[in-house]
């Protein structure tokens, strides 16, 4: 053989072998082709089909100061002849990137065959957990939240899928309002039963409104209870604003004794105030305690002339006062 018959064998043979992965190729294809059709004929023949999920709606049934408890629904559709088990519930909220809490729910339950399921993933929010984790969370503020849920389900012919889902929204870190009464007049004045209005400043500390629809609270003057006072009708205070509302009341002066003469002797009355309103914001109802201690305030007669002149009110209430106490046997 001469030696430029060599090239010519390595050609050719460098050939056959490029036509033999070829062909291997071609064939693995159409075996991947085979399996794929035969896959799409078994979920048309049977009806295997994926699940599908979304988040139906998010709850948040309680807010107060130290929690919000928040329901997400899930509804879950399963196309499936069998019922398909919910293995796992991996959730996760954040807030700007980052972990406000996360949790895992084994064995969630089972979506019936050809049915549709809507699941409750119950979170709770712990707000001292999450303010003493990030400090530039603050009390009254609105923050952003992107809540993450993987759904892992076991479906025939499948195998284990996750089902990812996501939703944002915004939840408030609520901060009780401040209280402070102004003024006190007096619309009867007795022995057995006074009447009186209790003007009361409501600052909202909130970056949302407060809509105000009760308000029950105790009442003390210079130490001793004059009873229970509760709103009459409802109110709006914006977010950081402040209300002005009037409140009824009725009590007893002989039930004071010697506290009565602290009333007379100075300018101003010592007085507490402990209770609760209930308000509807935008994220839902929400019951927040109101206090106030030390507090001082003035004691008015109403002006049946309508004046407004807050000195002659004082005299008056005055001498009504000391009359009152000279009916009854006592002197200044």
């Amino acid at each position: 053989m001469s030696s430029s018959d060599k090239p010519e064998l390595v050609e050719r043979d460098v050939k056959d072998k490029a036509d033999d992965k070829e062909d291997n190729s071609g064939f693995i294809d159409k075996v991947k082709g085979f399996i794929h059709d035969i896959g799409e004929k078994i979920e048309e023949t049977i009806g295997f089909g994926k699940p599908t999920a979304d988040v139906a709606e998010i709850h948040l049934p309680c807010i107060n100061l130290e929690k919000a408890e928040i329901v997400v629904d899930v509804l879950i559709k399963n196309p499936n002849p069998v019922p398909i088990p919910l293995v796992d519930i991996d959730y996760l909220i954040e807030s700007d990137g980052r972990k406000l809490i996360s949790g895992l729910i084994p064995d969630a339950g089972t979506i019936h065959a050809h049915g549709e399921e809507t699941v409750k993933i119950p979170v709770t929010l712990i707000y001292d957990d999450i303010k003493s984790t990030y400090d530039d969370i603050k009390p009254g503020s609105i923050i952003p939240y992107r809540l993450k849920v993987d759904l892992i389900v076991d479906v025939p012919v499948f195998g284990r899928l996750t089902l990812p889902l996501e939703k944002t929204g915004e939840i408030p870190i609520p901060y009780k309002p401040d209280i402070d009464m102004e003024k006190i007049h007096f619309e009867r004045f007795s022995w057995e039963e006074t009447i009186a209005i209790l003007h009361l400043k409501l600052e909202n500390m909130n970056d949302f409104d407060l809509g105000l629809n009760a308000l029950d609270c105790e009442v003390w003057l210079s130490e001793v209870s004059i009873g229970s006072a509760e709103l009459e009708k409802s109110a709006k205070i914006d977010k950081n604003g402040i209300s002005y509302i009037e409140i009824p009341i009725s009590f007893r002066p002989k039930d004071f004794g010697s506290a009565l003469w602290d009333m007379i002797r100075g300018k101003g009355t010592g007085y507490s105030m402990k209770g609760h309103i209930n308000v509807d914001t935008p994220f839902g109802a929400m019951k927040l305690p109101i206090s106030k201690e030390g507090g001082t305030t003035r004691l008015k007669k109403n002006r049946e002339d309508g004046g407004d002149d807050d000195d002659d009110e004082d005299v008056t209430l005055m001498f009504d006062l000391i009359l009152l106490l000279n009916t009854r046997g006592w002197s200044l």
